[in-house]
């Protein structure tokens, strides 16, 4: 893609279970230029599933009387490399994409974050010029000189975790009245599983099928045939609310509570003969496209697969004079299809779980604002400072802070009691409930179809006694008769929970969550803090103590080629060796005396998790027990090692000892 020095497509959402990557320069996603390393729009997160191929802000309007003139963050294209045409919103000179959150723990913190994830960019149109660089966009002969202020938010609770908010403020810098304003998101949607369909040719953007309601302000899209039980979600795009609203005369066609008029229209990847679902080719086209939306009749004709691209707007704006702004906010929701339709079904009742994700992301906007209409009315100012705020929702208890401690055959579990003072925002009550500790099983993560979010099994439930909510278990099994610190962790643990019978060598994933006790009075279910918040990935094994009296060894010995927890490549394999101390070097020989590899180990720091297998199958590095190493079978001169008996020595390198060994590896 046409680059300036200070564009920055790097960031991407990664507190809940979507990740999408925004830009500073007006665009969603990336079109698969940065994947399969960096996400476009997957959910669930892990799954490769992905959602959008590109997507991009549009502002259309008459200037001083004439146009119309469209500035566009993205247009149909085939590919997102060397691409400028289209795409014509630059940002200031160094200037990069803000990370804020209003979580404590999160080094992003910030009093002025909305979410727990908050993008902060700065755009405009009135670049000619593609900054630091000589290139001209093309066709861009208009701006309307326009300044974009973008803030997307993002958050990890249960019941939000599946949907970005892209708030936009559009102010006029220009020294014209912009008149009949237009403010959209064009996306090109695509709902395939990458792990199955690699993002390449015609083939693989085909198969979308989509649809509108009218009612909620909001289209989307799924699989219909592309692959068919391995892509079970859809996703939507909606216009959750504008300021100033709207109101032009009696309500026509495609207006709401709000007032606020919203268009929605769909064509053809790059179509220019169909009359209806022809790509718009010019501004004066793509301004139509913004103003008139698909005619109804053609709306059963969409769930029918085919490479189409959606766009949705609202206005007009009727003025927006100099120095003025008008603030437009949408919503990217994805969702688990509902109930057991086949793939290429599109039911009301399969798209339960996106009306929920609606639900919640309109809820969000809303905040204080609870009949919609715009204005702090009384009884709805729940924090007392007289202003009406948005992006308010019910909230779980905070999540508690989580150690987990691999040991030999075991995974011992620490968390705090912070969750316990939790206020519920909506409610202003102290409402915590209880705590839910969950694993996920051993292998679970070579499985393709599976996804860490779906993953997990309840190992353990703790919960406020005598209250008659849940199971009333009380926390006594857990709870430490005084606070336990680790060397460098500030956090005093108040809870202790040891995991037997688990399976050396193997990755788990463990999370303790804390739930409350739901708001019946505002018909809020109890709530859960996210499974994902606190996840923790452990690798079980043989610790440094152990290495005092015992021989170390090598498994699984012998090693036979595509062990059960080997990956599917020739570098995604890997062995163990255990009952190391906490500094060892480890070196390998044939029979013959050859030296086969060095590595150096250290508990605590290097335990082997740099080789392909963990870049592979575990998102960051694991936790180890400190007394094992893993390697992956790859000689010091990069090539795979062969068939045959080979001796290994550990040497101690804290005492000088050197104890030997001896494996089999078969293929």
């Amino acid at each position: 893609m046409r680059k300036s020095t200070d564009d920055d497509e790097s960031k991407f959402t990664d507190v809940g279970s979507i990740r999408l990557t925004i830009s500073n320069f007006g665009t969603i996603g990336h079109g698969f230029n940065k994947w399969p390393f960096q996400p476009n729009c997957e959910y669930p997160a892990g799954s490769g599933i992905e959602h959008i191929f590109e997507g991009g802000l549009w502002i259309g309007a008459f200037a001083d009387g004439n146009g119309p003139y469209v500035s566009t963050g993205a247009v149909d294209v085939s590919s997102v490399r060397d691409v400028a045409a289209g795409f014509e919103y630059t940002n200031a000179e160094g200037t990069r994409t803000e990370e804020r959150s209003t979580l404590a723990d999160s080094r992003f913190f910030s009093p002025d974050a909305v979410s727990h994830q908050d993008f902060v960019a700065n755009y405009t149109d009135s670049n000619r010029v593609i900054p630091g660089t000589n290139t001209t966009i093309p066709e861009h002969d208009y701006p309307l000189k326009v300044g974009v202020h973008m803030e997307t938010y993002a958050w990890n609770f249960s019941f939000a975790e599946n949907f970005v908010i892209f708030n936009y403020t559009i102010t006029n810098h220009s020294e014209n009245r912009l008149d009949s304003v237009y403010v959209g998101l064009w996306v090109d949607m695509v709902v395939r599983n990458t792990n199955l369909s690699p993002p390449r040719g015609s083939a693989f953007y085909n198969r979308g099928g989509n649809g509108y309601d009218d009612s909620l302000r909001m289209c989307y899209e799924f699989d219909v045939d592309g692959d068919p039980g391995f892509t079970d979600s859809y996703i939507g795009l909606a216009v959750l609310g504008t300021d100033p609203i709207q109101r032009f005369g009696a309500k026509p066609d495609g207006t709401d509570s709000l007032g606020a008029k919203v268009v929605f229209n769909s064509w053809q990847f790059r179509n220019t003969t169909d009359p209806i679902y022809f790509s718009p080719e010019n501004d004066r086209q793509r301004y139509e496209k913004m103003a008139s939306g698909l005619p109804r009749t053609e709306y059963s004709n969409l769930r029918a697969p085919s490479n189409r691209s959606v766009l949705l707007s609202t206005g007009p704006f009727r003025f927006l004079d100099p120095g003025e702004s008008a603030n437009v906010v949408f919503a990217i929701i994805t969702a688990k299809k509902f109930g057991n339709d086949p793939t290429a079904d599109d039911t009301r009742l399969s798209r339960n779980n996106l009306y929920r994700g609606h639900q919640f992301a309109q809820q969000a906007y809303d905040g204080e604002d609870k009949n919609r209409n715009n204005q702090l009315d009384p009884g709805e100012d729940l924090n007392g400072d007289g202003l009406l705020t948005r992006y308010v929702l019910p909230a779980p208890p905070t999540a508690p802070r989580f150690k987990a401690v691999p040991g030999n055959q075991t995974v011992t579990l620490y968390w705090d009691d912070r969750a316990e003072a939790s206020v519920d925002p909506i409610s202003g009550q102290q409402d915590f409930e209880g705590y839910r500790v969950y694993r996920t099983n051993a292998g679970s993560d070579l499985d393709p179809t599976n996804v860490l979010s779906n993953s997990f099994v309840l190992v353990g439930e703790y919960d406020t006694p005598g209250n008659d909510l849940f199971y009333n278990t009380g926390f006594g099994a857990v709870r430490l008769s005084s606070p336990l610190k680790f060397e460098g962790d500030p956090t005093e643990y108040r809870y202790r929970m040891e995991i037997p019978n688990q399976l050396n060598g193997w990755q788990y994933v463990y999370t303790v969550t804390a739930f409350d006790q739901g708001d019946p009075v505002n018909n809020v279910q109890s709530l859960e803090s996210s499974r994902l918040q606190n996840a923790t990935r452990v690798i079980p094994g043989t610790t440094p103590d152990d290495a005092v009296e015992l021989e170390p060894f090598v498994y699984p010995n012998p090693y036979y080629a595509n062990a059960m927890w080997d990956g599917s490549g020739e570098r995604e394999r890997k062995l163990y060796f255990a009952n190391l101390p906490r500094r060892a070097e480890i070196r390998v020989y044939t029979m013959a005396g050859d030296l086969v590899r060095t590595m150096k180990h250290e508990a605590g720091g290097n335990s082997g998790s740099d080789i392909e297998w963990f870049n592979r199958y575990s998102e960051g590095t694991p936790e180890f027990a400190g007394g094992e190493h893993a390697w992956d079978l790859i000689t010091d001169n990069d090539q795979a090692t062969a068939t045959g008996l080979y001796l290994f020595t550990v040497e101690d390198l804290d005492t000088g000892d050197i104890k030997r060994g001896k494996f089999v590896i078969i293929k």
